[in-house]
């Protein structure tokens, strides 16, 4: 089946810094993966990969706001890797996007090594998925689990190197046991409350591979004014592309 123009979207993020043609239906990236790639710690002319990316919106956002990088990614769905190669050619970037499966670690092995790896990746073990192929891959476990995820960017990162993810509140013991049980050491758990008051839905997770440090939980981010509108910290991310929580 071919795509028509009609099927997709042309999106921008970081007040227009980032170009993004993402399909009109299914899963559609947004915040997350602007709070993603704020949290990585990467530093101009680094190499960086990112497994799952979608469309490319959590790389691009890290290539708008850290420059020179050398970005690589894997993506199992050949609709998406294709509009990630697209999306990264537009915006001028060096960027080797593979399609590929994260249970294949001979890759992840041959993309290495990267100073950074990172995910947003499918979070739930079960339940009902939601309607529509691509949309079910990047919400829910369908193979490859959430060990293997970090099991294939551990196997790409060097020594000392970082991998950051973001994920549901509730999974973030599931993913510090697997970051764990792959050599990740320093975790860092950064909440991501909605508004003041409410538990966070969302949490950002950082370890360094090797790294033997304490685990600590970093100073978090209320998203949202009681109103709705984003807070100040929050528009400093989302808008004018400052790191969360550099290290």
């Amino acid at each position: 089946m071919t795509s028509s123009p009609e099927d997709f979207t042309e999106d921008h993020l970081l007040n227009g810094r980032v170009a993004l043609r993402q399909p009109r239906q299914g899963f559609r990236a947004g915040l997350d993966a602007v709070l993603l790639a704020a949290f990585i710690p990467a530093k101009p002319g680094e190499t960086v990969l990112e497994a799952g990316p979608g469309s490319g919106a959590a790389f691009l956002c890290l290539a708008a706001r850290v420059p020179g990088l050398a970005i690589r990614a894997v993506e199992r769905e050949a609709t998406m890797a294709a509009l990630a190669r697209d999306n990264a050619a537009r915006a001028g970037l060096m960027a080797q996007i593979e399609q590929g499966d994260v249970a294949d670690l001979a890759l992840a092995r041959r993309l290495g090594p990267v100073a950074h790896g990172f995910a947003n990746p499918p979070y739930w073990p079960g339940g009902t998925p939601p309607p529509g192929a691509i949309r079910r891959a990047a919400t829910h476990e369908a193979g490859p689990g959430l060990a293997d995820w970090v099991g294939f960017l551990a196997a790409a990162i060097a020594p000392r190197g970082s991998l950051s993810l973001i994920l549901p509140a509730a999974r973030f013991d599931a993913a510090v046991a697997a970051m764990r049980e792959a050599g990740f050491g320093a975790m860092e758990l950064l909440p991501l409350w909605p508004r003041a008051g409410i538990a966070a839905k969302r949490v950002l997770l950082r370890a360094r591979k090797g790294a033997r440090g304490p685990a600590k939980i970093l100073p978090g981010l209320i998203l949202h004014e009681a109103d709705g509108r984003f807070t100040e910290a929050a528009e400093a991310i989302l808008r004018d592309a400052a790191p969360i929580n550099p290290n």
